[in-house]
């Protein structure tokens, strides 16, 4: 679906079609965080299993991490993946989550890499205890992604084929790859019925200085995806530059908040009551927006992490 924020149009387009939208000059903007195998099952000793969505290393082998079912969990607590690898329940971070320290034999990555499942959306059913599949964490991600870090992929990027970048680029558009590694707090609901009290999690980025220097000359940014959206605009100044570096981010945009540099987006179609929902309501207008979306819900489009997209221009 293409939404034109100027005068309401609708269009529903394939998405073989989005070269036609971009113009010479202008930058489109995406994430490469790559996806890491960031769920686990192990098992206590009393042979209960226990499931472990990993969400952030704050030292080397010390993780946040939420678990299920976590009631009957005890600092303490020993999670045993095989003989050579187990966790330590070492403290409780928040209500929901834990800090576990893995004891594992040789490289933590390698761990991952052969006991991790992808964090596919809890609506995607898996088997917990057999073995991960390797085609669910290649699927689930971009064709650019480069950098490690996300648990949960940049879904608005899995449209993108190489072929059609590169037809993109023909065009003498500059695609530009920031990176932001999309964390658990960006599809936590929103709770508070004063939206201004919901407070996002913090998540690392990235701003290479050369694509800072293309975004502030550019003609117009196209944004892929609400990551891209939510770097670009905590990097950006009132003057419409941005600043090349790390950080880290928090930014939360709803319905009065203003952009200071994205002109375009390109995002799936979100939950209720999400975050990434008022974004893109406070990037196009509430109204233009719930008629977008009661559009695609009578031409049945998909939703969420696999579902169909709109450009909004």
């Amino acid at each position: 679906m293409v939404v034109h924020r100027s005068n309401g149009l609708l269009e529903m387009k394939h998405f073989f079609d989005l070269p036609e939208y971009l113009e010479a000059g202008d930058v489109l903007v995406l994430n490469d965080s790559k996806v890491i195998p960031a769920r686990l099952a192990g098992r206590k000793d009393t042979g209960a299993v226990i499931e472990i969505l990993l969400i952030r290393e704050e030292a080397a082998g010390l993780w946040e991490a939420l678990m299920r079912p976590g009631k009957r969990l005890d600092v303490g607590a020993v999670i045993r993946f095989n003989k050579d690898s187990w966790a330590e329940v070492v403290d409780r971070k928040t209500e929901k989550s834990w800090m576990l320290k893995f004891h594992v034999s040789g490289n933590f990555h390698r761990f991952l890499e052969n006991n991790g499942r992808a964090p596919l959306p809890p609506y995607i059913k898996r088997n917990r205890t057999g073995p991960p599949d390797l085609c669910d964490l290649e699927r689930y991600q971009t064709v650019y992604a480069r950098k490690p870090g996300s648990i949960a992929a940049p879904t608005a990027g899995l449209h993108f084929s190489e072929a059609l970048l590169e037809k993109i680029r023909r065009r003498d558009v500059t695609v530009a790859t920031v990176t932001l590694h999309v964390g658990y707090g960006t599809f936590l609901p929103i709770e508070k019925d004063n939206i201004e009290e919901h407070a996002m999690e913090e998540e690392s980025f990235e701003v290479p200085p050369e694509v800072a220097e293309a975004v502030s000359g550019a003609r117009r940014v196209i944004a892929v995806g609400t990551t891209s959206v939510r770097t670009l605009e905590t990097a950006a100044d009132d003057t419409g530059h941005i600043r090349s570096g790390k950080g880290t981010t928090s930014l939360f945009l709803y319905p009065g908040k203003k952009f200071r540099i994205v002109e375009g987006l390109l995002t799936n179609f979100h939950l209720p009551r999400s975050s990434l929902f008022l974004l893109v309501c406070a990037f196009a207008g509430t109204d233009l927006i719930k008629q977008a979306y009661a559009t695609a819900v009578q031409k049945r489009f998909r939703f969420y992490s696999y579902g169909d997209c709109m450009l909004i221009v």
